[in-house]
């Protein structure tokens, strides 16, 4: 197909489009640079042997998304394009309905216009909030607790009046867990401006020389060693993901969500010691008191994933600490 990939530079976006390529879809690329390089494009050619087609742009920019929906009869669109901070989010709530929000209206009326009505959006386990019953299927309750996670769910929301409103829109959600690692290559991986609002990236910068320590948010939580569990998973898997639903809900109208996730928890610590294991050192750490919102733990039920896509995760805690280890120390700086 012919597949419009908004934030195809991004960290997730970049890979996707990478396997794209590979699978022998044609793909524009849309990314206004705003958390990604441009080098990126450079090393999804060098990897996929052929360049994506690119565009600098904005997703709330609606003339220039006609005018590239059009000229290059897209077929599909799968739209990375957001914030993602959460914490970042409380401060800049504005930012955050503007740019997830709006801009997903903007693009959403795009390929209205332009006749467009497959759409894969890049969605969150954030808009579970604060449940508390493990795992979470997808018909768990919802209720974010940040500007970031409610512009997820807002989005979704829109997504499915659409769907409910005219049948010809075949529309997906994918609720990340928690995205890690890195292409094997060591040429692709999470790059993120400023301090890293996630664990793993945090401990890569720690690992190589970019951070003094790890802080640890909690240690006296109802888990196994006090620290905070969560569903990693690979990045790899979630962009593998990303082709299965498209395949899936390509010519198949209605509203679709699934959970991608690898269904099983890892602390805090365990991920800790798994990067010590991946690069071979020990790395500081201090504990912290808990942050306000933070549950204990969170974890998918990735059945339906695998049910109707035929897609699961398959790449473990290891591969995950290896390949972002690769990332980080192959490129200290990032992109940069």
């Amino acid at each position: 197909m012919r597949v419009l990939v908004t934030g195809g530079a991004g960290y997730i976006g970049s890979i996707t489009t990478l396997q794209l390529l590979q699978a022998g879809h044609e793909v524009l690329v849309l990314d206004n640079f705003s958390n990604a390089k441009p080098a990126v494009l450079a090393r999804i050619a060098q990897l996929a042997g052929r360049e994506p087609a690119f565009h600098e742009g904005d997703v709330r920019d609606g003339a220039l998304l006609r005018r590239l929906l059009a000229e290059h009869r897209i077929e599909a669109v799968m739209h990375f394009a957001g914030l993602k901070a959460v914490g970042e989010s409380v401060h800049k709530p504005l930012d955050y309905f503007d740019n997830n929000v709006q801009g997903t209206l903007s693009l959403m009326a795009a390929m209205r216009d332009c006749g467009v009505r497959t759409l894969v959006f890049s969605s969150s386990a954030t808009v579970y909030g604060l449940a508390e019953a493990m795992p979470l299927r997808e018909d768990a309750p919802t209720g974010a607790t940040s500007p970031y996670g409610r512009s997820k769910l807002m989005v979704e929301q829109m997504l499915q009046d659409l769907a409910a409103a005219d049948p010809a829109w075949s529309l997906c959600a994918l609720r990340y867990f928690n995205p890690v690692g890195a292409h094997p290559s060591g040429l692709l991986g999470e790059d993120p401006q400023g301090t890293p609002n996630n664990l793993m990236p945090f401990i890569a910068q720690v690992a190589v020389g970019r951070r003094a320590a790890l802080q640890v948010f909690g240690r006296d939580y109802p888990t196994a060693d006090g620290t905070g569990v969560r569903d990693y998973i690979h990045v790899l898997d979630l962009s593998a993901g990303h082709l299965a639903a498209l395949s899936h809900v390509h010519g198949r109208p209605g509203w679709h969500v699934f959970n991608l996730g690898t269904g099983c928890g890892n602390s805090v610590l365990e991920v800790l010691r798994a990067y010590e294991a991946a690069c071979g050192m020990p790395l500081p750490h201090e504990f912290m008191p808990r942050r306000g919102g933070d549950v204990a733990q969170s974890w998918a039920d990735p059945t339906r994933a695998e049910s109707l896509l035929g897609w699961r995760a398959t790449l473990g805690l290891a591969a995950m600490c290896e390949d972002s280890w690769r990332w980080q120390s192959r490129n200290p700086n990032g992109y940069a």
